[in-house]
Order: C-alpha cells, then structure tokens, then sequence
C-alpha cells in the first residue's frame, strides 16, 4: 500500500532522490522559516518533509503559538497518527536502505521526534533536537541522537536537558548535545528576530548536516 503525501512540504534534491529527514515544526506552525529549513535540507542532497500539524494554521506571536500548541497536545495521539502517516509516507518516498529516516524536531516538534524515535525504531535511525525535550524511556530506540540548546532558555530548564540526555545514555544511545553561550530559545529561526543568533544558528546546521551525513550512506 502507497500512502499518498499527507499534509506538509516536501522538498526534493536536484537529483530526485536522496536519504529522507521528516522535520517536526515548532509551536509557529509550518511557517515560511520551516520550509526554508526544508529547502536547505533539499539542496543539500535529503528529502525532506515537514507535516503541517496545525492544518493550515501559523502564528507569528507567542499567545497564539500557545494556543495552537496547546490544542496540539491535547489531541496528541491524533498529532501521533498524522506523525506516523507522514513517516510512512517519506519512508516510501525515499532510497531505501537498512538505515532508515532521520527527523528533526524545533521546540514543541522536539518532543514529537523523539517519541517517534522511541515508539518507531525501525524506521528512524537519528534524531536532532533543537531546543526541545521529552520522553524518559528510550530503551526500544535505535538511532543516535544530537541535540542543540540554548545558553539562558526560560522554555526548557537545563535539568530537563540533563535528565533527557540521561535518560538516552542509560539507554545506550549514542548522544551528543551542544549548548550555545549567548543564546535564547529559537536561536535558529531566522524570523525570530529577537532571538536569531547568526553565528550559532551556522554552527548548529554545519554540525547537523555533518551529523545526517555520517548516519546516512550520503
């Protein structure tokens, strides 16, 4: 059975083809920032799709951002299953190999990658987490993990970095996190403006592109 492109952007290399990265939006939506990821992702030799888990829906300020990830959570099974869809999907889409997919996952969509990873091992083979956590049982995952954070995040605690970091350990996931000095959550997303942070936000990607690289057989 083909699953048809739930939906979501999908960007494809110049080639056609390429290993696969499903990328797990944060609480914005899939705004214009998301899909620029997906595009330097796809130039970069990976398909890539991000599922537009708010249907539609983008907020450009924090309350409404609340709100949508907030209703998000609640129906977080039915984000799950949309998820699971979108994994099967780019799973089909993409060269096959005994590797499997990468995702990568922003704040909120942090939490959903690396569920995914817990819950669908088969099927993913790295996780990269921007500034997001969640999750405490890892023991059935099979991928690596890197992970990128902010020096000063009022959003996410550094205890519950040490503790997901822990928990991957005692997992025996290979893992690696980064914390950025002089940062703030949503370093990466250029349309944050008061957040951006150019010079991590480089060094974050150049250690990503690296990381997917050596998971993968580009």
């Amino acid at each position: 059975m083909t699953h048809s492109q739930p939906q979501g952007f999908l960007a494809v290399p110049p080639t056609g083809k390429g290993p696969g990265v499903l990328v797990l939006h944060a609480w914005w939506g899939l705004n214009d920032t998301m899909k620029a990821f997906c595009m330097q992702l796809a130039e970069s030799g990976f398909v890539a799709f991000a599922p537009d888990l708010y249907h539609g829906k983008v907020a450009d300020n924090i309350a409404d951002a609340e709100t949508l990830g907030k209703t998000l959570d609640t129906n977080h099974l039915q984000a799950k299953a949309e998820i699971a869809e979108a994994t099967m999907f780019l799973n089909e889409r993409v060269e096959q190999t005994d590797r499997g997919l990468a995702v990568i996952g922003f704040s909120l969509g942090a939490y959903y990658a690396l569920d995914l990873a817990a819950v669908n091992p088969e099927h993913i083979r790295s996780v990269v987490i921007f500034y997001g956590t969640g999750g405490d049982d890892f023991s059935n995952s099979r991928a690596d993990y890197l992970g990128h954070f902010a020096e000063n995040d009022e959003f996410e605690p550094q205890s519950n970095i040490d503790s997901l970091e822990e928990s991957l350990r005692r997992a025996g996931r290979p893992v690696t996190f980064y914390r950025y000095s002089g940062t703030g959550h949503w370093f990466f997303e250029p349309d944050r403006s008061q957040a951006y942070n150019q010079a991590a936000a480089s060094l974050a990607w150049d250690r990503t592109l690296a990381f997917l690289k050596r998971s993968s057989t580009l």
